[in-house]
């Protein structure tokens, strides 16, 4: 179960990190300033819309943290909110040095590998809650 005051504080937190009032910061995630108000006083526990809101329009908010006060916000110290374009670049970057470890293995490692075991699940789970399942079907 969250716990209110706890709960509070670290919003507060979040508030600090992008400079915002409760206002602005109810007017970013799309709900109402008295929900904010109601639960910086404890008179509400926030819904879990409240809290998927809060987690998909602030990616530095680890979701764990934010319910439970477990890990760190932000996740590494010093660290301020990317512009979208920065995150964007930064997410090609990834992707091409991904693609580039990818093409380096050993062909001779990659083949003994695959032919003892295979990948029968995979699933991804985003930051809003949502997630993906891909299914590798054995060939008949």
């Amino acid at each position: 179960m969250v716990n209110s005051e706890e709960f509070s504080n670290r919003l507060k937190e979040i508030f600090e990190f992008y400079e915002l009032s409760a206002s602005s910061f109810a007017d970013k995630i799309n709900v109402g300033r008295a929900s904010i108000s109601h639960i910086l006083s404890g008179r509400n526990k926030p819904s879990l819309d409240f809290v998927m809101k809060v987690v998909s329009t602030f990616e530095e908010v680890e979701l764990y943290w934010l319910l439970n006060g477990k890990g760190s916000f932000p996740p590494t110290t010093n660290i301020k909110p990317e512009t979208t374009k920065n995150k964007k670049e930064n997410d090609i970057e990834s992707k091409v040095e991904f693609e580039t470890k990818e093409a380096e293995v050993d062909p001779e490692i990659k083949k003994s590998s695959y032919t003892k075991k295979s990948i029968a699940k995979v699933i991804i789970f985003y930051t809003d809650g949502s997630f993906e399942s891909y299914e590798n079907y054995p060939k008949s």
